[in-house]
Order: structure tokens, then C-alpha cells, then sequence
């Protein structure tokens, strides 16, 4: 069985959540006129919780595609599949806190949500793949390309 290290696990969350609050932070607070300091409480927040989140999450798929394929392997399909998972995951816990906290309804703070979410489907899939490619899995075999 050829999985992540924990230590590899950890590394890969803390990278994940600084990078992307670095850069959704100050952009959410411009395009929804909020201030940059409750906006960096809810992108604190919402990282302490995703990146808890991020470790559980990965562990669990991993686990999930080890026990239905028998390898850890990540096609594009897969890491498409992870990422809608996981953000769907996230959403339904982050919402009403957040929701709370800005005081704004669920329906405006679910927009608010979308945004960072469609941003991060695409952060995801991006770090990911870049992820994988710095720091490989020794011993792991790389998936063959369909066609």
C-alpha cells in the first residue's frame, strides 16, 4: 500500500490553506466591499476548519480508493470527483457560521460561498496535480493515460 506520510499529509494541508487564503482573502473583501479584517476572521476560520477538513477528507478518499480499486492512483476523473466531494462537504459546514458572523442571509452568504468555492475547485485541482508532481509518492506508479 502506497499512500502519503503523515508528516507529507500535514505539509500538504498548511501549504493548501496559506496559499489560498494569501490570495482569497483580500479578493473577497474587495468584491463584497467587506472589511479586509473580517474578512481575514472568516478566511481564518473557514482555513482552520477546511484545513481540518482537507486532512480528514484526503485520508478518507484514499482510504475509499484503496479499498474499491486497490491503489491510490489519482486519474483526472478521480481528482475531479475529490474536489466536487470535498467542497461540497465544506460548504455544508462552513454556511451558517459564516452567515452569522457577516450578518447576511443564507442566501447571500451561499453566493458569497459559491464564488470562494468555484475559486477553490479550481485552486484544488491546480495545487493538487502541481502537489503531486513536487512532491511524489516514492514508489508510486504514475496512471496510464486513456487514449
Amino acid at each position: 500500500v502506497t499512500m502519503r506520510t503523515f508528516p507529507d499529509r500535514i505539509r500538504h494541508a498548511v501549504l493548501f490553506e496559506l496559499i489560498g487564503l494569501a490570495i482569497i482573502t483580500p479578493a473577497t473583501a474587495w468584491l463584497y466591499d467587506k472589511p479586509v479584517l473580517q474578512m481575514g476572521v472568516v478566511g481564518v476560520g473557514a482555513a482552520t476548519l477546511a484545513t481540518v477538513w482537507t486532512f480528514v477528507f484526503n485520508l478518507g478518499f484514499d482510504h475509499a480508493l484503496q479499498r474499491v480499486l486497490g491503489h491510490t492512483r489519482k486519474t483526472i476523473g478521480l481528482r475531479l470527483m475529490h474536489v466536487v466531494l470535498f467542497e461540497l462537504g465544506l460548504l455544508v459546514m462552513i454556511l451558517p457560521p459564516v452567515a452569522w458572523y457577516l450578518d447576511m442571509t443564507l442566501f447571500e452568504t451561499f453566493m458569497l460561498d459559491l464564488s470562494i468555492v468555484l475559486f477553490y475547485m479550481v485552486y484544488n485541482f491546480g495545487f493538487n496535480i502541481a502537489y503531486d508532481r513536487l512532491f511524489p509518492i516514492p514508489g508510486l506508479v504514475k496512471p496510464q493515460r486513456a487514449g
